[in-house]
């Protein structure tokens, strides 16, 4: 059987790597290393500021990271693209959603920025019990962890964001910025399953993972054709439509899954692992 010609892999974390507690299967780690040792290239993608990747996911091993949505493109250890926006961008979102009671994060390269009362908004869902037994076995840990990354530091830099996720009080919070942003931004529900509509994601338009995964793979020489792509959330849709075959996970949003030219199990059921396999980077 002939050795399959080098491929780029795009994996996003949440729900696809890892699971809603944060646990990384050992499979995803074998699936990702034996790529790699295959001669393939596989690249974290994700919604995540840089600064709040975990470091048990990044020990993992992986050619680079597109980070914030598409905001940051590195590659072989380097910074490649920034595609942060105009200051006067980042002042338009911090008007809109302090007018609006919204409170928000604004992502950069280095660092994610709280707003002043993110934390207070924030307690009492991370404090509400889960039905999940393996969400609530980790809640400790995770109240611990998000309690740090949303207490507020003061005012963010507006030259180097690229990305907002705001948190409003009910459901209505998603409409109320999508309606009242306007055509510039490009606003979408957000990755985390407890939020629903309450939560989300801005970013300018035409700045998201696929466009950015566009830009790599011209700056690596590779056909779009030999690009593939996991994930599992609204921020995923673009970057499986832009790569030569894109997967949803097993339990990915229902509008991932129709967009996607296959789905795999889930985290729990190896599906990272699963997929690798069934397109044969893992070598023999």
């Amino acid at each position: 059987m002939a050795t399959p010609a080098p491929r780029v892999v795009f994996l996003d974390i949440d729900g696809t790597l890892v699971d809603h507690a944060q646990h990384l299967p050992d499979s995803a780690v074998a699936a990702v290393r034996g790529a790699r040792a295959a001669g393939h290239r596989v690249y974290l993608c994700t919604g995540r500021a840089r600064a709040s990747i975990l470091p048990h996911v990044l020990q993992v091993g992986f050619d680079g990271v597109i980070s914030a949505g598409g905001g940051f493109i590195e590659s072989d250890g380097a910074l490649l693209i920034s595609r942060a926006m105009a200051p006067a961008d980042v002042q338009t979102l911090v008007s809109f959603f302090t007018a609006h009671d919204l409170e928000y994060t604004l992502q950069a390269f280095d660092d994610a920025y709280p707003s002043a009362g993110l934390l207070a908004r924030m307690r009492p869902i991370l404090q509400r019990e889960s039905p999940d037994p393996r969400l609530a076995a980790a809640s400790a840990q995770r109240l611990v962890r998000l309690t740090t990354a949303f207490t507020y530091r003061g005012a963010a830099p507006t030259d180097t964001i690229a990305k907002a996720t705001f948190l409003g009080r009910d459901a209505s919070a998603y409409r109320l910025v999508r309606d009242g942003l306007g055509e510039r931004f490009h606003v979408i529900t957000g990755s985390i399953p407890y939020l629903d509509s309450s939560g989300g994601e801005v970013s300018l338009r035409g700045m998201n993972k696929g466009t950015s995964i566009t830009l790599l793979l011209e700056r690596l020489g590779v056909p779009v054709s030999s690009s593939i792509a996991i994930g599992d959330s609204m921020n995923d849709i673009e970057m499986l439509q832009t790569v030569g075959v894109g997967i949803a996970m097993g339990d990915a949003a229902a509008d991932v899954r129709a967009i996607a030219d296959e789905v795999t199990g889930t985290v729990a059921e190896d599906g990272v692992w699963a997929a690798f396999a069934r397109h044969g980077l893992l070598g023999r």
